[in-house]
């Protein structure tokens, strides 16, 4: 009996199915001719190549540092709860190893790609340079809406995912971290998976934990947390003061909803904020605990009480003092750069803002905190969890707080003295630091044999 092939649509993704078996296997949009949006893999590049080239770069090292180490791609299979089997696709890339193990999240969303994973395993090099991290940049990601999968079947597909990419991570190796579509409930399964490949507990192996098995306080919102502190430096180096400050945020997840919270509370207003339904607008100010009480109940911030709606470009363009930048990549572009009207853009997502619409707003004035110095409070506190973990000691929320609040002050400032002294943006003076103190690991280190 012949099996039949037959597209239809599912998680927002094309998939083709095997009438037979049951067996789904995933479609590349790129493959069917759907509209894909700019390659992110080529915008991480051409931000390397910008440093580089105001560097001088050593050409070999430059050869090494443009591409990623490793990458693996798997196609695993999952049963589902209605006892079929569907195949999924996921990635581990590794940039770079040369200042330690690599470092980075896993990533659940149906738009996951390769070029987007390896994009992002870059910049996380660069975060963790600029940082003085002993990691090198890595990054994970399976093409799955989660919201489509029970509990059940978000498990099994995180131990099949963990089991598959068990030969390259490992706490001394590679050690991932919940991201967009992941949680702490993620990383204890993933946790647990390797501890029991192993036949003993690996806490160590991934960060972002429960508290129960290994994690750290303060994990959880120390993204937004660091958001808010970079953008409290920009500010103050603006000589505007936070209570004059009027902020929009675009993306009410994790990092977007605890960095309006924090500003909130040092007293900036938050007029804006947005999520996958759309945005809402009081140029009054939001009260953000509202808010998520809001979300918890309904879902969405579609229909919060005493507020205007707005789409989510129009939340780009208000007149605001800072926008929070802090859904997906490419949101601000060459065609909208121009409509930006707020004095500071700090960027929550990683790469928010193409190369081209970076110029436009270099040009406008517009003081741009840059994604690789402003949302690396995240892996800064994973790398304060997994020196927990190997130590088995453990500190305490005020603890990592005030160490996280230390080091982000500590890079911004180290950033801006580049800018000034180079007379450069932000992003560039940050890559410049970033890739500098790569390439000198990358010349002291040479290569093997």
């Amino acid at each position: 009996m012949e099996c039949g092939l037959h597209t239809y649509r599912q998680n927002g993704a094309l998939w083709a199915r095997k009438d037979r078996w049951g067996v789904h296997t995933g479609v590349a949009a790129s493959s069917i001719g759907v509209e894909a949006g700019p390659d992110q893999f080529e915008i991480a590049r051409q931000q390397f190549d910008i440093a580089a080239n105001f560097l001088n770069l050593d050409p070999a090292v430059r050869t090494i540092l443009r591409d990623v180490q490793r990458v693996l791609t798997v196609n695993f299979p999952v049963h589902m709860d209605d006892g079929s089997i569907q195949l999924f696709t996921g990635y581990r890339v590794q940039h770079n190893l040369h200042r330690g193990p690599t470092k980075g999240g896993i990533r659940y969303h149906p738009s996951v790609s390769l070029s987007e994973v390896k994009a992002l395993a870059m910049w996380m090099t660069w975060k963790c340079s600029i940082f003085n991290l002993p990691f090198g940049g890595a990054k994970g990601g399976v093409v799955v809406d989660p919201k489509k999968l029970s509990e059940q079947e978000l498990e099994n597909l995180t131990r099949r995912f963990t089991t598959e990419i068990s030969i390259l991570i490992g706490p001394e190796s590679d050690i991932p971290a919940p991201d967009m579509g992941t949680n702490a409930q993620t990383m204890a399964w993933m946790m647990d998976t390797y501890s029991m490949h192993k036949g003993h507990s690996v806490p160590g192996v991934v960060t972002g934990k429960p508290l129960a098995i290994g994690g750290s306080q303060g994990r959880e919102e120390a993204t937004g947390r660091g958001v808010m502190i970079v953008t409290l430096e920009a500010l103050k180096h603006l000589r505007i003061d936070p209570t004059d400050a009027t902020i929009a945020v675009q993306g009410f997840g994790n990092v977007g909803s605890h960095s309006a919270r924090l500003l909130a509370d040092q007293g900036a207003r938050i007029v804006a904020i947005s999520d996958v339904s759309g945005a809402v607008y009081n140029p009054r100010g939001l009260n953000i605990r509202d808010a998520l009480r809001y979300v918890q109940e309904h879902g969405s911030l579609k229909g919060l009480p005493q507020c205007d709606t707005l789409t989510n470009q129009e939340l780009l363009d208000l007149p605001v003092t800072v926008l929070v930048p802090a859904a997906l990549e490419n949101q601000i572009t060459v065609a909208t750069a121009d409509r930006i009207k707020a004095r500071i853009i700090t960027e929550g997502a990683n790469g928010p803002t193409t190369p081209d619409a970076d110029q436009i707003l270099n040009d406008k004035g517009v003081f741009l905190v840059p994604d690789v110095l402003a949302n690396a409070g995240g892996v800064t506190v994973s790398y304060f969890e997994w020196v927990q973990d190997l130590q088995h000691f453990f500190w305490s929320e005020d603890e990592v707080n005030e160490r996280l609040h230390r080091i982000m002050r500590h890079s911004f400032e180290h950033v801006l003295r580049v800018k000034q002294t180079h007379d450069v943006s932000m992003r560039l003076a940050a890559y410049i630091l970033a890739v500098q103190n790569v390439a000198q690991a990358s010349l002291a280190r040479s290569i093997y044999p």
